[in-house]
């Protein structure tokens, strides 16, 4: 009988780059043979109740018969073919699927394979757009500070240039143009001296324009910052008014993780270009979409080159489509609003860190909660702090001052107190520094 294969930690630590992970002081990774609901299991035996939804992609958890069932059936008639000159029932019924539940007014479905890329086909839109209209003028981007779209180079050059984790990058990025990041929060007042101070930016610089793209309602790695749906609906209407293109980037909003199936409900607008991942196949498999209007789809296509010019070459993956498809109507069929406004209600237990004098603030918003630290705190150190979760049960990966959840929807009451408590007591502990 063979003996049970070990993962070889030291040849992982010795050549697997890790994300955002130093190659010669690299942070202890642990070793996991496979995940189901939403528990995640260590090769040491350890069961780790998921807070992250890796990276806020697994929505229905792990190892779900539906979705499993989509792929074995799709993996048995093709899992890939090349989508120029050819296409394929689940491309053609994601799309469907897409244009019935997205704004009325995307009707152009072009699918890539990540986030990040979805917002790289995203900005050459905008800017082909207009160079198909005949504007050569338009060649930048605005966005608000605190914002973050991927880690490609359009997309990082539209995230925070400062505080980013990208801010190295500056000399080589091309240069855009950014306002104040939002400020009125979600469930406060709005400022109308937001909206004066936006209309500043965009009399001074709509003419070299070509589009306005932000995270709607929620920035979330540049602060997790959750901010006032008047804001998202004055930036519609500025972008209206002075012949600006709106991207909204629902990468990790989209699919009910602020309480709506996409977060620009909450502003009752429509972009002119959405861009969605992440949770789409529900974490199995990778796969984005940028959705675009009629009104773009056909300047481009009438414009000079005729086409959009992007191709990847696992775009349309048939695999990948099924597992979306099959995480859509998944998600659809259940009442997932009131799943979602449950797992908020539970969320409201982490605000007993705010008792603590390391708490700046605690913040929820659908099934997204977050604690943020002060500066008096200290950095979190993220290999201390993860051991400690760990050894409590469950998997929480911070980033700068914030411990925050994301859980998959289908946490029960018990997971969330597990995971909650678990961040009060290591903030109380010091556990993370």
């Amino acid at each position: 009988m063979n003996k049970k294969q070990t993962i070889d930690l030291d040849f992982d630590r010795q050549h697997i780059w890790h994300p955002y992970t130093s190659m010669t002081q690299p942070i202890p990774v642990y070793p996991v043979t496979h995940a189901s609901h939403n528990l995640i299991h260590l090769e040491t035996g350890e069961q780790l109740i998921d807070g992250m939804a890796s990276w806020w992609s697994a929505i229905h958890g792990y190892n779900h018969p539906v979705l499993n069932e989509a792929m074995h059936a799709q993996i048995d008639k093709m899992s890939h073919v090349m989508f120029g000159g050819i296409t394929h029932q689940p491309a053609v019924e994601l799309c469907k699927k897409l244009v019935a539940i997205t704004p009325e007014g995307l009707t152009k479905v072009f699918l890539a394979d990540s986030g990040s890329v979805s917002v790289e086909v995203a900005i050459k839109m905008a800017l082909q757009y207009w160079l198909s209209q005949g504007v050569t003028t338009k060649q930048k981007l605005m966005t608000p500070f605190k914002g973050y779209h991927g880690d490609t180079f359009a997309a990082m050059s539209v995230c925070d240039p400062i505080n980013s984790m990208h801010s190295l990058y500056a000399g080589f990025l091309p240069e855009h143009i950014f306002v104040p990041a939002p400020i009125s929060q979600f469930n406060s007042a709005f400022n109308q001296a937001e909206a004066d101070e936006l209309e500043h930016y965009f009399l001074n610089h709509h003419q070299h324009v070509a589009a306005f793209i932000i995270e709607p309602i929620v920035q979330n790695a540049g602060g997790m910052n959750f901010y006032h749906p008047d804001y998202l609906a004055c930036v519609r209407k500025l972008c209206t008014q002075y012949d600006v293109l709106l991207i909204c980037d629902e990468i990790a909003t989209g699919f009910g993780r602020t309480g709506k199936l996409f977060a620009v409900e909450h502003a009752n607008i429509e972009p002119d270009i959405l861009c969605i991942g992440k949770a789409l196949t529900g974490g199995a498999m990778t796969l984005s979409a940028t959705i675009t209007s009629d009104k773009i789809a056909t300047g481009i296509s009438e414009g000079e080159a005729g086409v959009l010019m992007h191709g990847p070459t696992f775009m349309g993956n048939p695999l990948a489509c099924a597992v979306a498809c099959a995480s859509i109507d998944l998600l659809l069929s259940q009442n997932w609003q009131h799943r979602i406004s449950e797992i908020n209600t539970q969320l409201q237990q982490l605000h007993k860190c705010q008792a603590l004098s390391a708490v700046a603030n605690v913040r929820t918003l659908g099934a997204i909660g977050v604690v943020e630290l002060t500066e008096e705190a200290g950095s979190i150190d993220v290999a201390k702090i993860q051991a400690y979760f760990v050894s409590q049960g469950v998997w929480i990966r911070p980033f700068g001052k914030l411990i925050y959840l994301m859980p998959p929807y289908i946490s029960d009451k018990n997971s969330i107190r597990a995971l909650c408590d678990a961040i009060y007591d290591a903030i109380k502990g010091k556990h993370y520094v």
